[in-house]
């Protein structure tokens, strides 16, 4: 299927938000580069750039640049060096290890790649990959990823803001949730856990899936996104803990019923279905009050957990009477 750049309502787009000639070419010729690319190595086996003893060499960590444009989100915070953002990941379809994904993941075939739409929308359709990623210009926004573990990143992500596909889903009134759905195949992650209902899913409210914060994301560093980071694409929620910015996505469901998560349903006492990062709410076996940044250092600082990750200007309104120890 392919996706052109429309107003859901059918009335005229304001010149304001036409892209500029220039930004259409230079997508083309990402895009031109590549397919190319694609053709010539084979799906899912783009070359990649080794970090000795870490990766796998045969992993998907760095397979063709993106064209991205500038954007507002921004920080002044020191980014992640690129080698320790895809080096210590969880994805525990790859392995439970933080290192483990990074040597497994290169088992991920990332082309041919569709995401299904599903339930409450006017669209319920099947989008190829390369459709989703020229849907809109990509943006590089550099976000704070906050990990429940105690652990935090920033990190350059690119993508464009999820509700720009949500508009073009049509979801009907009665949609009051998104749900998030990743691949589960048994022959690219031979090892996945036990104990487990997979596929990993997660889920928003539709509120927080149409806030412009929530990325849906295709790269990381200017570059599309490695395997164990999520490829081909993935969803950003800055201000929630950081599993609940599902990876490899295949399926996006709309529903008016909170979805099951993974992880809530695994262990509901310690992952709350909104999961928002608060420092007041303690996990049951550690303290949310503080983080570990990790940067170009070599030993990550300890800095204070912020609420919201930081990002409270952009989204606290949307929990206005909301008891977030209840709702945690």
């Amino acid at each position: 299927m392919s996706i052109r750049r429309s107003n859901a309502l059918g009335t005229p787009i304001p010149s304001s938000e036409i892209t500029p000639q220039h930004l259409v070419e230079q997508h083309n010729q990402s895009r031109r580069r590549f397919l190319t690319r694609a053709a010539t190595l084979g799906a899912g086996a783009f070359a990649a750039r080794s970090i000795s003893g870490f990766i796998h060499p045969n992993a998907v960590e760095a397979a063709t640049d993106l064209t991205t444009i500038a954007s507002k989100y921004t920080l002044p915070d020191a980014q992640t060096p690129f080698n320790k953002a895809t080096t210590f990941n969880n994805f525990y379809e790859f392995g439970t290890d933080k290192s483990e994904p990074a040597h497994n993941a290169h088992t991920l075939q990332i082309r041919p790649w569709t995401v299904q739409v599903t339930g409450l929308v006017k669209k319920q359709t099947v989008v190829n990959i390369d459709d989703l990623l020229h849907y809109r210009p990509i943006e590089s926004r550099v976000y704070r990823h906050r990990c429940v573990e105690g652990w935090s990143m920033v990190i350059p992500w690119d993508g464009y803001s999820l509700s720009e596909f949500i508009n073009f889903c049509q979801p009907l009134p009665s949609a009051k949730y998104v749900e998030f759905v990743t691949l589960k195949d048994s022959k690219q992650m031979p090892d996945l856990p036990s104990g487990y209902d997979w596929p990993y899913r997660e889920g928003l409210r539709m509120d927080e899936a149409m806030n412009p914060l929530t990325l849906l994301t295709f790269g990381c560093y200017g570059q599309v996104l490695p395997n164990q980071n999520g490829s081909p694409v993935r969803i950003i929620i800055p201000w929630k803990y950081g599993f609940k910015s599902g990876k490899s996505i295949v399926k996006i469901n709309f529903t008016d019923k909170q979805p099951k998560t993974t992880w809530n349903e695994n262990s509901s006492e310690e992952y709350g279905f909104y999961s928002n990062v608060n420092p007041t709410v303690d996990h049951p076996r550690w303290s949310q009050a503080h983080e570990r940044r990790i940067d170009s250092s070599a030993f990550p600082r300890t800095i204070p957990t912020l609420m919201f990750n930081g990002y409270s200007d952009q989204v606290a309104s949307m929990y206005n009477g909301m008891d977030l120890r209840k709702y945690f």
